[in-house]
Parts: structure tokens; C-alpha cells; sequence
């Protein structure tokens, strides 16, 4: 019962980081649009088309490729293009095509949006569009930026402090910021604060992970473990609800960032686990923690510190002086994943998966948006293809163990990369599959690492291993847009990267030990 209470808890916070990972998807949307105009307009023409306003020419827009034809009150003809806009030298009749001179002009008047899908993006808000373009598309590599950061500082922070304080601090911070970024000022402040979101956002996501991890015993370890990713893809699901019913940028930022304010309330009252205490030498403290586990839980016989690792207590007791009081966090560093070559080779391997899973998840996401159809259902059912697929990880995990689940999947993820290569483009239906069944396969191998690094590592640096592995991640993460950008250069550029490194990571797998039912070590 009182893991269960504590689970719950921790992992209803994990829902808010799938939503701030992910809500630049529809904050930061392109619409159609054009050159303003200087003056007001009485007719618009769109090829075969006549309307009284440009609001009415949306519905026909095809392509950035095409120009809107306006005439003024004053006589004046103007062909509106996206980031220029011309004046005919002869306006004697209204008509699409024009061989005569034209005076060319850049957008100094701003620029008209389409609005009929969102009233306002950061991207209309802004301008960024045309020269500014670049801005936009450094949105989300910005905040990946920050999640790779916040991992490696908050995870070391963790080992250092204890989980609980960084809990308390991120999950407050998750709010704080999430609300702040819908009242920013200019691009630049916004960007700014998103990057503050993300490193708390991943901060908390890295510690709940090594948090639920020590709290649940070997044999449910797989499944809670697990399950966080499931709570993350549910905060997708949470971004595409939230977009389709909410049009502003900055009112669905704060419906957003509410979703994170009852585990603030009460997240307080999270205690500390009681492997960090004893880790630190912090023997009443754990057996307090104990206790109340045993009272909530009803369990009759005395569990003591003192009984289950006696000799351990009397030689560090007996032997402790006030040097090495300090010595134990020194010595935690970085460094320590590299301390022999046996390690080092298991670092080395651990961090490929973590690289190869985020580039995977990301490349897959990312590609998927452009299949078609409608976007709000596209990003919600990339959400809840990832609930099924944690589901097989769990029994694959528990019956074959985690590398012998681990090494297929990331093999699999290679082979349909090739697949879809093969795919003719008409088969639209077919693709979206194949999408979804990389993106499945990926998933797998992304949601089960985590759990995996956890347990290659001892106590005194699971956090760091765990953060470093996720700073490993989100470089992985920030490189996806850019490589999902070579779709110009090749469009299955992006999908050959992701199954090179795939199939690397799956051989390399194989060197590594397997962890099924072994108990966490401690040092």
C-alpha cells in the first residue's frame, strides 16, 4: 500500500513532462501566410477565385509556392507572395497572371495569417517566419538543450542531496516555469524560460525514475519502472486533447502547466528512500522511513537497520572519523563510470542505447506529423501507440530478462527502417504502420534502458549513471530535428541514421550482463 500511494504519486508528475517535452508541437505551428499589406483592401483574387478578403482564400491555399492577387481602395494592385510582395506597374484590370513590370517590396507591413486552425502560435505572435524562420525551428533543439543539461545536473544533485529535495524542487520549478513561459515578453525570454522548464522537467523525470526504483521491491520492479513511460506518452495524449480544444499559444501553455499543480500540493509529504539514507550512513533516519512503511503496509514483524546490515553499521561506525565524513561525496563523480575498462566498456554501450533510443523516438515522432490526415489525432495515437509497447517490454523483460529483450527489439527497430524504404510512397496507409511499428519497437528499447541502467549501477552513482545516460538521450534528442531536416538531402536519409545506429546498439548489447532478479547492488 504505501509504494503503491508513493508510485502513484511520483509518476502523475511524470504526465506533466510529456507534456512539456511536447508542447511545442502546436505552440510553435507554421500557418499559411503572406505579406501585409499598405492599405486596405477591396478585392482579392486566388487564380480563379474572387473574394471580398483574404480570410476567405485559406481554404484554397495549396502551396508556399503560390501568391494572392489584392487590389486596394485606391486602385493599387499588389501580388502578396510569403516573405515578399510586388506592385504592378499597370493596374488597369484585376487578373492572376501579369507580364507587365513589377516593383518589388519586402514585408515591412508584417504579415497575414491563416487563423482558421490557431488564433495565435509563438510563430505569429513573432514573426518568425522568412529570414526569422531559423528562430522557430531552434524552438524545440533549445529546450531538448536544456533536458540534456538538467539530467546530468539534477542527477548528480540527487546523489549528492537525496531524491526527495529534488523532487520538491523540480516539481515546484515544473509549474513555476510552465506557467511563467505564457506570460513572456519577447522570443528571447521565451526561449529562456523553456529552457529553465526543460531542465527541470528532465530533472524530475530522472529522479523519479531512480526514485520509484528503489521504493518497489524485485518484483514489481519491472512494471513500475516501466509504467512511468507510460504516464509520459499519456502527457502527449494530454497535448493533443489540450490543442484541439484550446487555439491561443499562451492560455493552452496554461492549461498545460496546470495538469502539473496537485502533485505540487502534496508532494511534500514524499518521503526519502531509504537506500540513499542508508548509502549516507543515515541509520535512524532510514529506519524511521521504514517503520512508517511497516505501519501503512500492516506488516507485523520488526524490520531494524541494525539487523540487516549489522556489519556493515559496526565496521563504518567504529572505523569513521571526520575526514571520511566528506570523502564518500567527493569520490561520486563521473569519473567513477570509467573507474576499469569493464565499467567503462558497460558505459560506453549503455549510452549508445540511450542515444539510439531518443534519435529513434524523436526521427519516428517527428516524421509522423507529416503522414497526413488529421494532426491532433497523428500526435494522440503517438501517444498511445507507446501503451501497448511498454506492456510487451514488461513480459519480454520478466520472462526472456532485460538484455535478451533488449537485443531484438533494437534489431527489429533496424529492420523496419529498411522496410519502409521499400514502401511505395503511394501507400499511405502502409507507411503509417511501419511508423508506428518503428516507433513501437524503438519504444521498447527507449522505456526498458532506463530501468537497465538502474540496475548496472550500485547506489552511490545510479542517479549519475541514470543522468548521464539521459544527458546521453538528449543529445540524442536535440540531434533528431536536424536529422529529420536531411529528408531534403534523401528522404530516408533520417531512417538509415536511426537503423545504422540500431543495429550497432543491438550487437553491442550483447557484451552486456543480464540483471533479472539479481538484487541493486550498493557499492
Amino acid at each position: 500500500r504505501f509504494q503503491a500511494c508513493v508510485y502513484f504519486a511520483s509518476v502523475f508528475q511524470a504526465m506533466s513532462c510529456g507534456i512539456h517535452y511536447l508542447a511545442s508541437v502546436f505552440m510553435a505551428v507554421t500557418p499559411n501566410f503572406v505579406c501585409g499589406i499598405p492599405g486596405n483592401v477591396s478585392s482579392v483574387l486566388f487564380y480563379n477565385s474572387s473574394e471580398s478578403s483574404i480570410e476567405d482564400i485559406w481554404t484554397l491555399w495549396t502551396s508556399t509556392e503560390n501568391y494572392i492577387v489584392v487590389q486596394l481602395e485606391n486602385g493599387e494592385i499588389w501580388e502578396l507572395n510569403q516573405c515578399s510582395r510586388s506592385k504592378r506597374e499597370v493596374s488597369l484590370d484585376l487578373a492572376y497572371e501579369y507580364k507587365g513590370n513589377k516593383s518589388i517590396f519586402s514585408c515591412s507591413d508584417g504579415f497575414l495569417y491563416d487563423d482558421t486552425k490557431w488564433k495565435s502560435t509563438v510563430v505569429t505572435q513573432w514573426d518568425l517566419v522568412c529570414d526569422r524562420e531559423w528562430l522557430a525551428k531552434l524552438i524545440q533543439p533549445t529546450f531538448m538543450l536544456g533536458v540534456l543539461i538538467g539530467a546530468v545536473i539534477f542527477g548528480d544533485i540527487a546523489d549528492r542531496l537525496g531524491r526527495q529535495r529534488v523532487i520538491w524542487f523540480t516539481s515546484a520549478g515544473q509549474f513555476v516555469f510552465g506557467v511563467a513561459v505564457a506570460f513572456t515578453f519577447d522570443y528571447y525570454s521565451f526561449v529562456i524560460v523553456r529552457f529553465l522548464l526543460a531542465m527541470v522537467s528532465s530533472g524530475y523525470l530522472v529522479v523519479a525514475f531512480v526514485y520509484v526504483t528503489e521504493f518497489v521491491g524485485i518484483k514489481a520492479r519491472t512494471w513500475a519502472s516501466m509504467h512511468v513511460h507510460a504516464f509520459f506518452a499519456m502527457g502527449i495524449m494530454v497535448v493533443a486533447l489540450v490543442g484541439f480544444l484550446v487555439r491561443t499559444w499562451w492560455v493552452y501553455q496554461i492549461f498545460l502547466s496546470i495538469a502539473t499543480l496537485p502533485f505540487v500540493l502534496c508532494c511534500w509529504m514524499l518521503p526519502e528512500t531509504p537506500f540513499w539514507l542508508l548509502s549516507e550512513e543515515r541509520y535512524e533516519d532510514a529506519q524511521k522511513v521504514i517503520n512508517i512503511m511497516a505501519r501503512w503496509n500492516k506488516v507485523s514483524t520488526p524490520c531494524k537497520v541494525s539487523e540487516l546490515c549489522s556489519v556493515q553499521q559496526d565496521d563504518l561506525v567504529s572505523g569513521r572519523t571526520g575526514d571520511n565524513d566528506t570523502s564518500s561525496t567527493k569520490k561520486h563523480n563521473i569519473l567513477d563510470l570509467f573507474c576499469n575498462w569493464h565499467i567503462a566498456r558497460r558505459t560506453i554501450t549503455v549510452w549508445l542505447i540511450w542515444f539510439t533510443g531518443s534519435l529513434g523516438y524523436y526521427v519516428f515522432s517527428l516524421s509522423s506529423v507529416s503522414l497526413g490526415g488529421n494532426e491532433y489525432l497523428n500526435l494522440f495515437l503517438i501517444g498511445a501507440v507507446e501503451l501497448p509497447c511498454y506492456v510487451i517490454a514488461c513480459i519480454g523483460m520478466d520472462k526472456l530478462g532485460r538484455r535478451n529483450t533488449l537485443i531484438p527489439f533494437l534489431i527489429l527497430s533496424a529492420l523496419i527502417c529498411v522496410l519502409i524504404m521499400f514502401i511505395p510512397q503511394d501507400f499511405n496507409i502502409l507507411i503509417v504502420l511501419a511508423n508506428m511499428a518503428g516507433k513501437f519497437s524503438i519504444g521498447v528499447a527507449f522505456g526498458l534502458i532506463y530501468l537497465y541502467t538502474a540496475e548496472l549501477y550500485p547506489t552511490i552513482v545510479r542517479s549519475l549513471a541514470v543522468g548521464s545516460g539521459s544527458m546521453m538521450c538528449r543529445a540524442g534528442s536535440v540531434v533528431a530535428p536536424f536529422c529529420v531536416y536531411l529528408r531534403s538531402v534523401w528522404i530516408f536519409m533520417p531512417l538509415l541514421l536511426v537503423g545504422i545506429m540500431a543495429l550497432l546498439s543491438g550487437i553491442l548489447t550483447i557484451m552486456l550482463p543480464e540483471t533479472l532478479g539479481k538484487p541493486l547492488t550498493n557499492t
